[in-house]
């Protein structure tokens, strides 16, 4: 089985995510999952970070510098390739993404759902407000797998950054929203792995004392990526970091399909390629 299930915990921290997430880490502990971590592309902001995990593409050369740049992206993402192989996509996530992949500007009338073979991203459940809450996210993304039975199934979501925002990562909010996050991963995890999931679990960035990101520091950059796969070894590979751009060619080859020319595949330990 090929399929994949690739979440994205917007502003996540990988210090965060190692002391809050109890079930992820207790698979890791089990020998069940992999862990890594990873160095985030600059800037560590949004937008420019769902290009780099999606398309596995620098700032420099996608053109997506800012959250203010707001326009398709002229590379192809991983719902493009898959599109290309005859694969069924679907995507739970902040409507950003549809920007980037779908349609942009963004309407708020007519997008927030969209079900449209044609498109890179088939089958899609768009929010729009920071505080949608995660249980729901992650709902509307079980609905597009059980309903329309993706092999790319795309989940990305945004309380644990709208808290670090708010209260900075320093504060039981930020905390608590991880705590929250790892509650939902132990219900649907299982199912999950049960059924023969590729599972990719990581952040675009995280978030530092101050309740920003987009620099340079530890906090803003290091994150975290578990892997959930008969590809990979189990076990904790954090001696170096895994560059982000190496995430992307790492799914395609989950999904069995082809990296394109402009992403850079490199070694990944415990990761048989």
């Amino acid at each position: 089985m090929s399929k994949v299930i690739f979440v994205v915990l917007d502003g996540l921290r990988y210090d965060t995510a190692v002391a809050q997430l109890g079930y992820v880490y207790h698979l890791v502990e089990k020998g069940k999952a992999a862990l890594y971590k990873v160095k985030s592309e600059l800037p560590s902001l949004s937008r420019p970070l769902y290009e780099v995990l999606l398309t596995g593409t620098p700032s420099w050369q996608n053109g997506i510098t800012s959250n203010q740049v707001v326009r398709l992206s002229h590379n192809k993402s991983l719902f493009h390739l898959a599109r290309e192989k005859g694969l069924t996509t679907a995507a739970a996530a902040y409507h950003w993404v549809s920007e980037l992949y779908n349609s942009a500007p963004f309407d708020y009338l007519t997008d927030r759902e969209q079900h449209d073979l044609d498109r890179p991203i088939q089958h899609g459940k768009f929010y729009f407000d920071d505080v949608y809450p995660d249980s729901h996210l992650f709902l509307d993304a079980e609905y597009l797998r059980r309903t329309y039975d993706p092999d790319l199934l795309y989940i990305h979501s945004m309380n644990i950054d709208d808290a670090g925002h708010k209260f900075t990562s320093d504060s039981a909010q930020y905390r608590g929203r991880t705590l929250g996050v790892d509650n939902i991963l132990a219900q649907l995890l299982p199912i999950w792995m049960s059924e023969g999931y590729h599972i990719v679990i990581t952040a675009d960035h995280g978030m530092n004392e101050f309740g920003h990101h987009g620099g340079t520091g530890a906090a803003e950059r290091d994150v975290p990526l578990f892997a959930i796969s008969p590809s990979f070894a189990p076990g904790v590979y954090t001696d170096e970091y895994l560059p982000q751009l190496l995430v992307t060619p790492m799914v395609c080859k989950l999904l069995g399909v082809e990296p394109t020319a402009v992403m850079t595949p490199g070694p990944i330990p415990g990761f048989a390629d």
